[in-house]
């Protein structure tokens, strides 16, 4: 049970930080960008294009540790540049029209970039180059009990915690946070008083979509693979986290994400792997039925 327990906060770290960038986006925009799973999926295969120069350039002279670094920040660039891409595309032509519109845009933008990466990339499975993972994942701590976590998750749950911070921090502390918090409360009263709108919401997805490329890149460390429809199904259960936190709540992102993922991993210790997407999907139906606004609810001056 312990063991099912780290592996649960490990997994709701990740979905954590993929729901931050529905929930920011459906804070300000109202509306649900679900292409987001696919942003998440471009960051796994632009941090192991990275490893992959690296490792042919002889770059590893300067250390492994240093490559994983760049392969990190380089592939929340190019997630946020897709996600910026997105917006352009996707949301800003359609902000006024029927609601339905920019959803189905999402949606065809998700099958596009899917259908992207299978072409360029490959429909089969790519590894995570191991001698990088095996920085962390091949040494562990021991805990109380016998249990032992390795480094490779406990830099997961830190790292995830810190760039929860940081947001946080970004979003109460600095004048482009402020102005995102007022364009969530009232986007037509912020324009007036001088708030650029336009690039308040550019800013929210590149800021989203950042955030789950690093966990594209915490998930292909941890799996050993990427493939191009990996974003789907964590794209999914990490938008159950943010309605089961309260869509549009930040704060509520960050437990939905944990509960989910503690949940999928205490059932599959409990029934099985096969059953721990079934619990997801289940919460989902009873959040929906029961508390609609989620466990935190919506707190409209606080949506972001």
């Amino acid at each position: 049970m312990p063991e099912a327990l780290i592996n649960g906060i490990t997994r709701g770290a990740i979905y954590a930080l993929i729901a931050l960038g529905y929930t920011m986006v459906y804070g300000i925009l109202g509306m649900i960008n679900f292409a987001h799973g696919e942003i998440f999926m471009i960051g796994m295969f632009a941090g192991i294009l990275l490893l992959a120069v690296c490792t042919t350039l002889g770059w590893t002279v300067m250390g492994l540790g240093l490559c994983l670094a760049m392969a990190f920040l380089f592939a929340m660039m190019v997630s946020a540049a897709y996600g910026y891409t997105n917006e352009r595309i996707a949301y800003r032509p359609l902000r006024k029209a029927h609601v339905l519109a920019p959803l189905i845009s999402a949606i065809g933008m998700s099958i596009f970039l899917q259908n992207l990466v299978m072409n360029l990339q490959s429909k089969e499975k790519i590894d995570f180059p191991r001698k990088y993972s095996e920085l962390l994942s091949s040494q562990s701590v021991g805990l109380p009990g016998g249990t032992r976590i390795s480094y490779l998750q406990i830099f997961i749950i830190v790292a995830s915690v810190l760039l929860m911070a940081a947001l946080t921090l970004f979003i109460h502390r600095t004048k482009i946070g402020k102005a995102m918090r007022a364009t969530a409360q009232d986007k037509t009263m912020a324009s007036l008083v001088g708030i650029p709108i336009d690039r308040v919401i550019s800013v929210t997805f590149i800021i989203g979509s950042a955030l789950a490329a690093a966990a594209g890149m915490m998930v292909a460390m941890y799996n050993g693979i990427a493939k191009f429809d990996s974003g789907y199904i964590a794209g999914i259960k990490a938008f159950t986290a943010a309605v089961l936190g309260g869509i549009g709540n930040v704060p509520g992102a960050m437990l939905g994400g944990f509960l989910i993922g503690l949940a999928e991993d205490i059932t599959a210790y409990k029934w099985g792997s096969d059953w721990k997407d079934v619990i997801a999907f289940l919460i989902l139906i009873a959040v929906l039925i029961v508390r609609p606004k989620g466990i935190l609810g919506e707190r409209v001056a606080e949506k972001v």
